[in-house]
């Protein structure tokens, strides 16, 4: 089997529209955290397809930040680094709330109680350490990095636009959750979307002459040779 650069986007774009899927899917009918709660079967379900959907989103950044890289310039640049970095940093996060809280929940009832509680903006009555300093990295690479990433995407019009727009507000709404904590789980829905439009849209841009694109500086240098 030949890997090439079109076989390689397609992974990406899926990766990315599969991350989108399961960001909205996790969100549906998602239980109340807690120290009990964390502890179900159906919380650390949750928890591990959060892990999964963070690194499936980094693939699938990455495939659409390379097919346009030439476009994107320094802004794009930062905007996929810290967008990159805030899923990076989520998976870390996720990794502690699926395997690691638990398996303490018991022992230790009110650092797990404060640590979810200060990951969905609730108020604490304790220290958690350095899961403040993580889960506020977290917090700040996700929002900026997705803003000025759906900028940059949207000023270099490879993908569909609309989807950047989408990303953009989405991840800056997420700033609302400590404003509305009721609704925390409903800001998930406009980055997951984004994801799963810019995953169809770097699939579809496969399909046209652009997708060669990548190859066709190298063939005209082949031509030139052959030519003298």
């Amino acid at each position: 089997m030949t890997v090439t650069s079109t076989t390689l986007f397609r992974a990406a774009a899926a990766a990315a529209a599969l991350a989108g899927l399961i960001f909205i899917g996790v969100q549906i009918n998602h239980p109340y955290l807690d120290a009990t709660s964390i502890t179900t079967t159906d919380a650390m379900t949750r928890g591990s397809l959060k892990m999964f959907m963070a690194a499936l989103a980094l693939v699938g950044l990455t495939g659409i930040y390379l097919r346009q890289v030439t476009k994107v310039g320094v802004l794009g640049l930062l905007g996929y680094v810290l967008f990159a970095a805030g899923y990076l940093s989520m998976f870390g996060t996720e990794f502690v709330a699926a395997l690691v809280l638990p398996s303490i929940a018991h022992t230790a009832n009110a650092y797990t109680n404060n640590v979810i509680a200060f990951a969905v903006n609730r108020p604490t009555t304790g220290d958690i350490g350095l899961m403040h300093t993580a889960i506020l990295f977290t917090g700040v690479t996700y929002v900026a990095g997705g803003f000025i990433f759906a900028i940059a995407l949207f000023r270099a019009n490879v993908l569909a636009r609309w989807a950047a727009v989408l990303l953009g507000l989405g991840t800056l709404a997420t700033i609302a959750v400590g404003l509305v904590p009721q609704y925390e789980r409903l800001f998930a829905f406009p980055t997951g979307l984004a994801l799963v439009a810019l995953g169809y849209s770097l699939w579809r841009d496969q399909r046209g002459p652009a997708a060669q694109s990548v190859l066709n500086p190298v063939s005209s240098r082949l031509d030139a040779v052959g030519a003298k």
